[in-house]
């Protein structure tokens, strides 16, 4: 098998780099664009059988491309894990021919494999309430319950990543009308505070044993350590099992749900991209296909004509 060129290696480390630095991209998202490209510059290599530099993937052609995509669907790859591969492979392109002085043009005409874009799971407005409720008899300690109860609120409350509000630390209590959030990119968003999650945090302070302090985390383990996102995962396994909701009641579901809510209730799609920090509008759009989907739900069940 050829090994991949050091110059190859060397090209894709510097471009890693430069969006590290110019977008502030997150550590996973480098992981993901290197393994994506490391996986398309091994068969490429191994498809022309040489190393010689970079030479080879200025010359690919539109046939080379749908191999390397034909044969990472022979090996399981999903579609949507291909499109994202590609895409990563484009931006990778884009950066190296303008350094190179070359055409990319047909790895940026290739044409990503067609799949279903996976709409959001909001919990219903009920459910998201009794869930909220509910998460209080997960543990036995009343300062565990109490946290537990106030990240919950502040995810489906304030539509905040459980990274963003895990990240909050003492110099944010007691909790503010706004909150001033660094999500994805580190992009800076204000976020405002209703008072049930101001009222579930206060009430997590005063039962918490371990002292406030001001560069410490807010949210704490057992032990006073930082408070780790799989301990809100297993606190919302139990309680969807306990209320029989389904697996796609996630931590994550509950800012789907403050999103869909939010729009269902009248609220405008540019004030809801603000508050959840989406870069892009047509990523915030996604929940107008969710609204559209109950109501066609609901049209289906009741309408006499539907049936």
């Amino acid at each position: 098998m050829s090994a991949i060129s050091p110059a190859a290696t060397d090209a894709l480390a510097e471009w890693l780099a430069s969006i590290k630095a110019l977008n502030s991209a997150a550590d996973n998202t480098i992981a993901a664009y290197q393994t994506d490209v490391l996986g398309y510059l091994a068969f490429i290599t191994q498809h022309f059988g040489e190393e010689t530099g970079l030479a080879p993937l200025k010359r690919v052609q539109v046939r080379d491309v749908r191999a390397w995509m034909a044969h990472e669907r022979g090996r399981g790859v999903s579609a949507r894990s291909l499109a994202r591969s590609l895409s990563a492979v484009k931006s990778f392109y884009r950066w190296l021919a303008e350094r190179e002085g070359f055409d990319p043009t047909v790895i940026l005409s290739a044409r990503a494999p067609r799949f279903q874009k996976k709409l959001p799971r909001p919990l219903a407005i009920d459910a998201a309430k009794t869930l909220i409720d509910t998460v209080e008899m997960q543990s036995g300690k009343e300062w565990v319950a109490a946290r537990d109860v106030a990240v919950i609120t502040l995810l489906y409350g304030c539509g905040l990543r459980i990274s963003e509000a895990l990240s909050l630390t003492g110099t944010d209590a007691p909790l503010p009308e706004v909150l001033r959030i660094t999500g994805k990119g580190n992009k800076e968003r204000i976020v405002p505070v209703i008072d049930a999650a101001r009222v579930a945090v206060n009430r997590y302070l005063r039962a918490c044993p371990h002292p406030l302090e001001p560069d410490a985390p807010l949210f704490r383990a057992i032990r006073g350590g930082p408070l780790r996102p799989r301990a809100i995962q297993k606190v919302m396994e139990a309680t969807r099992l306990q209320l029989g909701l389904p697996a796609t009641a996630t931590p994550h579901a509950l800012r789907h749900s403050f999103a869909t809510h939010l729009l269902g209730a009248g609220g405008d799609l540019r004030a809801i991209q603000e508050l959840l920090g989406h870069a892009s509008l047509s990523t915030t759009q996604a929940y107008t296909s969710v609204d559209t989907a109950r109501l066609m739900e609901v049209y289906e069940k009741a309408h006499p004509k539907a049936r």
